[in-house]
């Protein structure tokens, strides 16, 4: 079993205009709703890909509600969401159909309690018991520490479970520092962690800090990555044309599935392209279509080098 966690889940809801423009009223022409946050959104990646993915954080309120009844219908993930008083954020994406660019906005999330907090730690170290790996993905909630993920990578450690960290900021900074196996940044949140503007330079740098591994987005490029084991840049056959949205928690999902799967890592970058190249060309933003997945992956470019040590 895989555990996603996501402490600032949301319910995300997209509208799609004919054309957006300011100061101005406009008539809606689809709505969809599905549960959000990155971690949810791998684990409906991974539960496509036949892997068994639980996930927990934090649900709240009617949003909440209605976040857990769609859980409820995705075959594959286990619902572990510990609630709290506060209701589960929104995140509003606009859809500019005659450009095909979006426009989001996002809620902060619900303000969690210290006594929610303890028992969110409580949980979670239940659930990592049966975990094969751990995937620590977004923002953080108000309330809630922002050393937050540094505990949580120490617990998971203490348990001999392997963990993936996609974030930013600072939680990012002091996530780094607590150790885990994989840091996934791009390449505006590498510099702000690094100071470095070159990716393969800050990758390194971030791995002095403390990540065993990381993988850099290059967006539209691909994918850079700094390991133990050697250094590799995976490509897109082509630039693709498309909604981004939900890419990078495509390729989270990729790299997931290579680590527990015990693939090479340009078997992991490859996979991880390869999903996040079908995001992007899919009809409905987040998803993928399983053929196209496997369509690419034979056409992902992935050249590099193993390390010498």
């Amino acid at each position: 079993m895989i555990l996603t966690v996501t402490l600032n889940t949301a319910l995300d809801i997209t509208y799609r205009v004919r054309s957006l423009r300011p100061h101005a009223t406009h008539r809606v022409s689809e709505v969809t709703e599905r549960p959000g946050g990155k971690g949810l959104n791998v684990a409906r990646v991974l539960a496509a890909l036949g892997h068994e993915v639980t996930v927990t954080g934090f649900t709240g309120g009617g949003t909440g509600r209605i976040v857990q009844e769609r859980l409820a219908a995705t075959p594959g993930v286990v619902d572990a969401l510990v609630p709290t008083g506060g209701a589960t954020r929104r995140t509003i994406a606009v859809v500019d159909e005659r450009t095909g660019d979006t426009t989001q906005l996002n809620e902060p999330g619900p303000a969690i309690t210290p006594p929610e907090w303890s028992a969110f730690q409580e949980a979670y170290e239940d659930l990592l018991a049966p975990a094969s790996a751990v995937a620590l993905c977004g923002s953080l909630p108000p309330g809630v520490p922002v050393g937050a993920y540094a505990g949580l990578i120490r617990a998971a450690r203490a348990a001999g479970i392997p963990v993936l960290l996609d974030t930013s900021g600072e939680p990012l900074r002091r996530g780094v520092a607590a150790r885990p196996d994989v840091v996934k940044p791009n390449t505006d949140e590498l510099a702000e962690l690094t100071g470095s503007h070159e990716p393969l330079r800050g990758a390194q740098a971030a791995r002095r800090r403390g990540a065993h591994a990381v993988v850099v987005s290059l967006g539209p490029e691909g994918l850079l990555a700094a390991t133990a084991e050697g250094t590799w840049r995976a490509t897109p056959p082509a630039r693709v044309h498309g909604n981004p949205t939900g890419a990078g928690d495509s390729v989270t999902a990729g790299l997931l599935a290579g680590l527990v799967e015990r693939r090479p890592w340009p078997e992991r970058l490859a996979h991880a392209v390869a999903l996040a190249t079908a995001t992007v060309r899919a009809p409905v933003a987040g998803e993928f279509d399983l053929g196209t997945y496997e369509e690419l992956l034979g056409r992902v470019a992935v050249t590099g080098e193993v390390s010498a040590a």
